[in-house]
Parts: structure tokens; sequence; C-alpha cells
């Protein structure tokens, strides 16, 4: 049987097939004959029809390769990386193989609202998204009220947390030391950081963007080792840009994200450097994203009011799959 599934990629047509034939290549055949085959993925049940289908395709002409789970990962890497960037068309992968390949290299989190979540956990059970939470404190139990203990956190199941959003250092006065202490807690209980760091307009038209954004990197990684700093993400949110419809070019964004990993080369080494995650969060929406997220050193994104819009959002996620 065959059985077609499409997914909607701007100006990408891509196709998920399922193909279990006892006749491999008249099933083919007749696969590529109907639809365009370009970027597909088919799936297979062994690691032989893999190899059969690979070697009827590139006899007809069409670049083509497999992906089952004796491939080292070095090779399954080169594999993805060469069918997101289109030198591949057709993917043919087994089942346990390609399980998950249209998500597996991208980290969807959503953080809620504290109040949502637990609705949100239980919701996401049984996919690949993450639940996070806005913020968190640095204490473990006090006389703070209606502020949110990191165990807390923790006992509602969320696994990433955001630090530092510029509105929390302009409306709550948190400084790059409060921020640094949240850090260390977050780490502490094996909940993944999203530093948030950016300037001013004024700032940057006062030409210390750099200076000012590298001083938020250094204080809120202070004391940080680079076994936790490796898993942690930090977003470049240019505060002019956030909520007001303006974007920095994907230039600029990957001039101050490349500046942040030469910070933390600078602090932990280049292998620890290119481990960690960087995010553009400047208004970045589905027409905007595939021009950042191409950028060598945006990493992703921290998506606010685009987020808000599913359709739009899905997309984003779609294109860091190729892109990243």
């Amino acid at each position: 049987k065959v059985i077609r599934k499409e997914l909607t990629v701007p100006n990408i047509t891509q196709y998920y097939y399922e193909v279990r034939p006892k006749n491999k290549s008249e099933v083919l055949s007749r696969l590529l004959d109907i639809y365009d085959p370009k970027l597909s993925v088919v799936f297979c049940n062994t690691k032989k029809g893999v190899d059969e289908l690979v070697a009827d395709l590139k006899g007809r002409g069409y670049f083509a390769e497999g992906l089952h789970g004796d491939m080292k990962q070095a090779q399954r890497d080169r594999v993805m990386k060469a069918f997101r960037s289109g030198r591949v068309e057709i993917l043919i992968a087994t089942d346990v193989a390609a399980r998950g390949i249209d998500v597996d290299d991208v980290d969807v989190v959503f953080c809620v609202p504290a109040i949502d979540i637990i609705p949100a956990v239980e919701a996401a059970k049984g996919t690949n998204i993450h639940i996070g939470a806005e913020n968190m404190y640095f204490e473990e139990s006090g006389a703070y009220t209606g502020e949110i203990a990191p165990a807390m956190l923790v006992d509602a199941g969320v696994k990433y947390v955001v630090l530092g959003h510029s509105e929390r250092r302009e409306y709550f006065g948190e400084t790059n030391e409060d921020v640094n202490k949240k850090m260390l807690k977050a780490f502490e209980h094996g909940i993944t950081p999203i530093m948030c760091c950016g300037e001013t307009l004024t700032q940057r038209e006062q030409g210390v963007t750099m200076d000012f954004i590298r001083q938020q990197v250094k204080v809120g990684f202070q004391g940080v080792t680079a076994d936790q700093a490796k898993t942690a993400v930090i977003a470049y949110e240019p505060i002019w840009a956030i909520g007001t419809g303006k974007t920095a070019t994907a230039e600029q964004a990957n001039e101050v994200c490349s500046a942040i990993r030469d910070c933390l080369r600078e602090k932990y080494g280049a292998r620890a450097a290119r481990g960690i995650t960087i995010q553009y969060g400047g208004s970045m929406n589905a027409k905007n994203a595939s021009e950042l997220l191409a950028q060598p050193d945006v990493d992703g994104g921290l998506i606010g009011g685009a987020s808000l819009k599913s359709a739009d959002f899905a997309t984003i996620v779609e294109l860091s799959l190729i892109h990243i």
C-alpha cells in the first residue's frame, strides 16, 4: 500500500510516503509517475528494502539516499544535511530510522503562564513538545509571596525556563546578578535555562550593543560550568524589535549571535561554545524566519506574537528543519 501524507512547507512540495509493496519497483515507478518526488521520504520495512529502492532511484537519475538503523551517527547527519539542503531529492528510510525525522532535530518548547503549566504538560504528553515556564525565583523556599520556586516547576513537569526577559528586567528591576542566581538554580534542578539578552534602541545607536550584551552574558554565566553551559539556551532579543513589528536584519541578528558565541568561546572554549543554542527573539515570524534561521550563528527562535498563530508557528518549526 502507498499512503500519501502531505506537509505544508513554504516553496516546497514535501510528501511522506509509507511504501510496503510486494513489488517495490512497480509501486515506486507508479509513485514517481504520479507525484513530484522532490524532497520526499519513503518508509520501508527493512534495510534491504532501503538499499533496493535507492539503487532503483539512482538508476532512474534521481538523487536518492538511504537511512537505516545500522548507520553511524556521522553518516546519518551527512544524509540528513544533504536532504534538507535539497541535494538529495528522495530519502529512503526504515521505520526506526525515519521515526520523528521531521522533528527530531528541532526542539519545540512552549513556555506558558504559571497557571497553564500543569494542563500544558498534560496536553503535551506523548508528543515531542516540551513545556517551559516564563520565570522562576532563585530561592528554594521562604516568604516570597507570588514567586515560584524551582522545585515547584520540577514537580509540575517543567523542562525549560525563560530567565532575564527584557520585560522582567525593565518592569521588575531584574539585574544581571539576579539572572545569574536563577541560572545557577535552574541548572541545580535540571531545568534548561533560556537566558535572554538584548539592547535598547538608544544603546544600539550609541554603538555599545556588543559591550552591553557581553556583560549580560558574562555575568549571567558566572559560576556556570562548561558542561552546564552546553545545555543552556541564549535568546538574543533586541528590545527595540520586541512587539514593535520591527526586526533586526538577518545580518544584524547573526552579527550579535556570533559575538555572543565568541564571548562564550573565550570562557568555555570552542567546542562548548558550538554546543550552546543561540536563538533570535526579536519579532521572528513566518515571513522572516527563513532568512533569519539561515544565518550560521542563529540556532533557533524565541517566538512571541507569531506563536499565537498556530499555522505561522508550525511554519517556523518546519523552516527550522531546513535551515538548522
